[in-house]
């Protein structure tokens, strides 16, 4: 059993815990109505749907860059849902927004660095961007070049490596696998599953269904505003609605 699979069978309840969520803009459109779902320590859980659905807001919303009309949004144990954005860092929660939003002008080092602002022990910081090198070797490569001439995929490392630099306990990606080549795509995937394996709890938004369904442990499909379907991995995938909306059997 590995250290991940023992967090998984000692959590009993869960690190992410959203009841009953409600968002809407300002023009009164209803972005998600009464969501509820959980995610458990060292679990990685995937949102599928597709373009409208509510993804990114109930992203949003976990992060605290939206706030629902009513619900509850539960972080280990405690309320979070009127907790500001940055506090929500500082708890363990890191989203790797769609677009990446990098830092053009800036280095990929010093866009890295800007992801430890909660953490100013020094060595501490040099420590964890030692790991994140590990995990990124082009990176490491890549260290004094402009954000904004790296390829799509290396964009999405960084994207991905500067929300790691928080030392998050929740990872949220945004859509990591839009507009990179496969390849990549494969590359980032393998990268999340390793990170799952150490124990990183993981909550992904992604409209490539099967890539998602095969590094998930469980999904959630979120259509209109509302979850429709949940379950395993592979119940999901042998499921009639999946079939057919998504996976084009």
């Amino acid at each position: 059993m590995t250290a991940a699979d023992a967090t998984r069978k000692s959590a009993g309840a869960a690190l992410l815990d959203v009841r009953d969520l409600h968002v809407a803009y300002g023009s009164g459109v209803r972005a998600l109505q009464g969501v509820s779902l959980e995610v458990r320590a060292g679990e990685l859980v995937a949102l599928v749907g597709a373009n409208g659905a509510g993804k990114t807001t109930l992203l949003k919303s976990i992060a605290g860059l939206l706030r629902p009309q009513r619900g509850e949004i539960g972080f280990d144990g405690a309320r979070i849902d009127g907790v500001d954005a940055p506090d929500r860092v500082r708890v363990g929660i890191a989203l790797v927004p769609e677009g990446r939003r990098l830092f053009t002008r800036l280095s990929v080092s010093e866009n890295l660095t800007l992801g430890t602002y909660i953490d100013a022990d020094v060595a501490h910081r040099r420590d964890t961007l030692d790991r994140i090198y590990a995990l990124f070797p082009v990176l490491r490569e890549r260290a004094a070049q402009r954000a904004g001439t790296l390829s799509g995929g290396e964009g999405q490392m960084l994207a991905i490596a500067r929300a790691l630099m928080s030392r998050p306990r929740l990872l949220m990606l945004d859509e990591p696998s839009l507009g990179i080549m496969p390849r990549m795509v494969d590359a980032i995937l393998e990268v999340l599953g390793r990170l799952r394996a150490d124990g990183l709890t993981i909550l992904l938004v992604e409209q490539n269904v099967p890539a998602a369904l095969d590094v998930a442990d469980r999904g959630y499909v979120v259509q209109t505003g509302q979850v429709v379907l949940s379950g395993t991995s592979h119940d999901l995938r042998d499921s009639d609605l999946v079939k057919k909306a998504y996976l084009g059997i």
